[in-house]
């Protein structure tokens, strides 16, 4: 689940490119890149880390250009390093940049038909190169020596009948400006905000999440439709087309469970207000469940749960308390590769306050409990700062299915509640009692906000995969390769090699 953002401005836009990645970085921080144009030539600054300490000063200073992208890279399936850093770059034909989030779930069947049919070469086992790849050679099939917007429109249209699962790019053609399209699911977010300065023409930014356009005062347009392909001259012309033939607005539900801030705007639906009826809704199942509920106060787990967090105590009128302070440089665990560092990051992002929690029967609530590590040291934690009891609520259903179009949680036997109970997960965990949130409730919550939202993607709960061909096979073989891969990672870091696999999100 990674972060992007593209600008076509009126002056240097890089300075500009990094704020907005500082307001995505909860979407990736395992790697991050700005890529500007000066001239025709590509200017570029990639690498591992957060933003804050990927860009130093002197880089900035080097990257001119009134055009530009920028990524931070959240790795699916664990893989990190250096070489899958984005934006990904092809010399042919025009010189292109392209910034990719999510997954296809073809790309095995994309990298033979890059070697086979299009002679392309592949330097990464990424599918983003694949990507890539496919839209610089249906743009080369064209044969033109200078692209029109139709040419570009029509190598989207190929992109969307070749590429299969979720995803969202933001690409640059040297000179010419930036191109933006959206899978024809809608699954992965992007959005596209315009501002006026002065007598200047309008400026243009797209970006995964519409926080990165507040910060730097443009307005919110609206979402880039499914199958919709969008290209901002480097002159600053706005032009929109429908690049593919049967698109369905079915946008990732959990992107409203956890992944996007609560002040972002997805689809039409406010994050925010969707959290606090996620709260609502499962105080509604705790009364139905436990009328004579025994809870003597709530307590998030920061910081996504917080919201639906006040609003499940109100509705229980119960205390709202922060029992826990917040190491607010740690990273987020769930995005974090490898399971023994989220173990280690647990007791230093988090600490409790004993006076909140002594004999007290608390209910812990977080916005979903996925491997289910996480949520067992911190119900230990409450219990040794002296809880009574300790329940735990969810504000999501029970994540029990593995998820191919982006989110770092593809193999079943890594998941909780796959194949448990409610009962054996309480167990597990450490709850005196589990409460999850009901799917339909979940759903309701969200469609509340914009009611022409065809369905969404919610395959981790409902082991329903409504794009690409997803079968057994297909999950038996991702599992296979993320546990190959989590091998030679394991062997690299013994022989303090460095080594990138497989898919980006």
């Amino acid at each position: 689940m990674c972060g992007l953002v593209g600008i076509v401005g009126n002056r240097d836009v890089a300075a500009e490119i990094y704020d907005a990645l500082t307001m995505l970085q909860h979407r990736g921080q395992d790697a991050a890149g700005i890529m500007t144009c000066q001239q025709g030539k590509f200017l570029q600054r990639k690498g591992e880390g957060l933003v804050r300490d990927v860009f130093r000063s002197q880089h900035m200073s080097q990257l001119f250009g009134a055009f530009g992208l920028g990524h931070v890279r959240y790795p699916t399936q664990g893989s990190s390093g250096t070489a899958l850093a984005q934006p990904f770059y092809v010399n042919s034909p025009y010189g292109i940049a392209l910034a990719h989030n999510g997954n296809l779930t073809n790309a095995a069947q994309l990298s033979d038909e890059i070697l086979r049919t299009d002679r392309r070469h592949l330097n990464t086992d990424s599918d983003s190169e694949v990507q890539i790849n496919v839209f610089a050679h249906e743009l080369q099939q064209l044969g033109k020596l200078e692209p029109e917007a139709d040419d570009i429109f029509r190598a989207v249209s190929a992109v969307h009948r070749r590429c299969e699962g979720g995803y969202a790019a933001v690409a640059m053609i040297a000179s010419l400006g930036i191109v933006a399209f959206r899978d024809p699911f809608g699954i992965r977010p992007l959005v596209v905000g315009v501002r006026q300065r002065g007598e200047g023409e309008p400026e243009y930014m797209v970006a995964s999440e519409s926080v990165a356009l507040d910060v730097l005062g443009f307005d919110l347009l609206g979402d880039v439709a499914p199958g919709e392909g969008i290209f901002i001259s480097s002159s600053g012309q706005l032009m929109r087309r429908q690049c593919a033939e049967h698109t369905r607005l079915m946008p990732c539900i959990f992107e409203h469970v956890y992944f996007a801030r609560p002040d972002s705007m997805i689809d039409g639906v406010s994050v925010y207000k969707t959290r606090m009826r996620q709260g609502e809704r499962l105080a509604r199942k705790v009364l139905r469940l436990r009328p004579e509920h025994d809870i003597d106060v709530v307590v998030p787990i920061p910081d996504t749960s917080r919201v639906a967090g006040q609003s499940l105590a109100y509705e229980l009128g119960v205390k709202f308390r922060e029992g826990f302070m917040k190491n607010r440089y740690i990273g987020r665990t769930f995005i974090m590769p490898g399971q023994s560092q989220r173990k280690k990051s647990v007791r230093q992002k988090l600490n409790p306050i004993p006076l909140e929690f002594a004999g007290k029967n608390v209910m812990l609530v977080d916005d979903s409990i996925v491997r289910g590590t996480t949520c067992g040291q911190i119900i230990q934690m409450a219990r040794d700062a002296g809880a009574n009891k300790v329940y735990f609520a969810s504000a999501a259903p029970a994540v029990r299915y593995p998820n191919v179009y982006g989110i770092d949680m593809p193999a079943a036997s890594e998941l909780i509640a796959h194949e448990r109970s409610e009962e054996e997960i309480a167990e597990l965990i450490g709850a005196d009692w589990l409460v999850y949130q009901d799917l339909d409730d979940l759903l309701a919550c969200s469609r509340e906000g914009n009611e022409a939202i065809d369905d969404f993607e919610c395959s981790v709960f409902d082991g329903r995969y409504k794009a690409g061909q997803i079968d057994a096979h297909y999950l038996s073989s991702v599992e296979a390769a993320r546990s190959e891969g989590s091998a030679i990672r394991l062997a690299a870091t013994q022989d303090g090699a460095v080594v990138g696999l497989h898919n980006d999100a």
